[in-house]
């Protein structure tokens, strides 16, 4: 599982998630830190640098947080992903964008602006990455995510009481995460399990 983070945070954000997913799934984790300012297609090129040095042979599910979301599907649908991703999930992701973005002067507020060409885009195209299943989590108590946070491609499942970092470290997250690994796990495994 390749998991990453939002804008003005870092991997760190994600070890206790990452924990949980390695202990219960079990599955092995992955992630990087990126700066603020770089936009979604820079960092999902991070991405796939990250991905190419990922042993052959696994299973990769992306999972992004906020703008980490919006990476992960853009790799996917615009950097042509890798055959071994099997599932996208996004948390409180800014799919329809944020209108707090016009305060971030950078390549990733312009990117996560309504109405902006990365996310008219994603849209436009989403039947090109439509075989890989899409989860998108969603924030009821979101106060920095402001339009809708559901990408249209998959399924939403909605966290109450919950807002748009506590959605991070919210109990049902990670059982929710390791549930969907295991569920998409190999044929054979499954099987033999």
């Amino acid at each position: 599982m390749v998991v990453l983070h939002g804008l003005f945070a870092t991997a760190g954000v994600l070890r206790p998630l990452r924990r949980h997913i390695e202990q219960s799934a079990p599955a092995c984790t992955a992630s990087f830190t990126y700066a603020p300012g770089p936009g979604v297609d820079a960092i999902a090129q991070s991405l796939a640098d990250l991905v190419e040095r990922l042993p052959e042979g696994v299973r990769i599910h992306l999972v992004g947080h906020s703008l980490g979301g919006i990476v992960a599907r853009w790799y996917l649908q615009e950097h042509g992903g890798d055959p071994r991703i099997v599932q996208t999930v996004s948390m409180a992701s800014p799919f329809r964008g944020t209108r707090h973005a016009r305060l971030i002067p950078t390549a990733a507020g312009r990117d996560i602006s309504p109405g902006s060409e990365i996310l008219r885009r994603l849209s436009r195209r989403a039947h090109v990455a439509a075989h890989v299943p899409h989860l998108s989590v969603i924030a009821a108590a979101d106060r920095v995510v402001t339009e809708r946070a559901t990408f249209e491609h998959g399924d939403e499942l909605v966290i109450e009481d919950c807002g748009h970092n506590s959605l991070l470290f919210h109990p049902r997250v990670p059982e929710l995460l390791s549930e969907r690994v295991r569920s998409l796990r190999p044929l054979d495994e499954a099987a033999g399990a």
